[in-house]
């Protein structure tokens, strides 16, 4: 049994953009896990309507 892993999990989020205004897209999150605990949160990505990845710092959360 490993003691730390990596896991990948993708979810839609709404995210704001000044330009495009709010859209929903696909972020995955690659997070180091230890013992099945989520411990730090290595890089998160997201793709975009055309196949596209860009990183999160991009987009805005809020307005």
């Amino acid at each position: 049994m490993k003691l730390i892993n990596i896991s990948r999990k993708t979810r839609n989020e709404k995210r704001f953009n000044p330009k495009m205004g709010i859209l929903n897209a696909k972020v995955t999150y690659i997070k180091k896990v230890i013992l099945g605990i989520p411990i730090k949160t290595l890089h998160r990505y997201r793709e975009t309507y055309y196949g596209e990845i860009k990183d999160c710092k991009n987009c805005v959360l809020s307005r």
